[in-house]
């Protein structure tokens, strides 16, 4: 039977989120169960494209991501895919009436990082937009389980969330993206002289972001209230990691933060949520 391979399917998607993310690992574990397999499914398709622009280095990346642009298609199209991680995102999108929109913006994004390696501030949007922002729409469009109305209301606070990520990201990984893939995400800003007031001007849009996002996070319903507040959390004390860490650091190691820090933090997120604290 069909279920049996869809449940496969899913299955497929979260041992690569396993396998990939402990912090969003733990943060899909806190929301609410009937919903871990749609989350599940939206970020393996994510990272399966993410991928193939960031890591197969010895293969042809532009005749990989264009075939996955256009199995991913017809998988939506068909309902169905040989590819598990594509078979549980096509379920997803008619499940929960996922626009093609976010799907596209977020496939054109990754087009981006095969051709683009500096951006200007129109670029940086477009790219924050299709990488982080419609990913966190395509998540909201589950959390709220197709009521369009409170998809509209909670949409600006979902989008600063998936962009204060995505900067945080690109503020961690700083190096590694300009000498692994050659890539400067953040306009004007020169590696060869990156300094603390560069790198301040970039906290303060990100603070911004966090600062709006936490409001649409308050409004979340209950069954991803916890899981989403618990990813705002570890992002949020990641970002606070860096902001106290010199400029000339940041360029010299990855900032992290341990296992044992991330369960911690889970749990003040636990006892928060459940006291109605954030």
């Amino acid at each position: 039977m069909k279920r049996l391979y869809d449940e496969t399917s899913y299955e497929c998607s979260k041992l690569v989120t396993r396998n990939y993310s402990t912090s969003f690992s733990l943060g899909i574990f806190l929301l609410g169960k009937k919903i871990h397999n749609p989350i599940y499914a939206i970020y393996g398709f994510v990272r399966l494209a993410d991928e193939i622009v960031d890591s197969f280095h010895d293969f042809d990346k532009a005749k990989l991501l264009n075939e996955f642009i256009a199995d991913t298609h017809k998988s939506i199209a068909e309902r169905i895919s040989l590819n598990p991680i594509l078979n549980a995102f096509q379920e997803v999108v008619h499940q929960y009436q996922i626009d093609m929109e976010l799907v596209n913006t977020f496939l054109k994004s990754m087009e981006m990082d095969l051709n683009q390696k500096d951006y200007d501030a129109a670029g940086l949007e477009a790219y924050i937009l299709g990488s982080a922002e419609v990913v966190g729409l395509m998540c909201l469009k589950v959390f709220v389980d197709r009521d369009e109305a409170e998809y509209q209301r909670l949409k600006p606070s979902a989008m600063r969330l998936g962009a204060a990520f995505q900067k945080v990201n690109f503020l961690r990984d700083l190096q590694a993206d300009y000498e692994g893939l050659g890539r400067t995400y953040f306009p004007e800003v020169s590696m060869d002289a990156f300094d603390d007031q560069q790198k301040g001007k970039i906290e303060a849009a990100i603070k911004d972001d966090f600062k709006e996002a936490l409001i649409g996070i308050r409004q979340l319903p209950k069954v991803a209230r916890l899981g989403v507040y618990s990813a705002y959390v570890y992002y949020l004390h990641l970002f606070k990691k860096i902001r106290k860490t010199e400029a000339n650091r940041i360029i010299e190691k990855r900032i992290r933060i341990p296992n044992w820090q991330k369960l911690w933090l889970t749990f003040g997120c636990l006892l928060k949520t459940r006291m109605n604290l954030i």
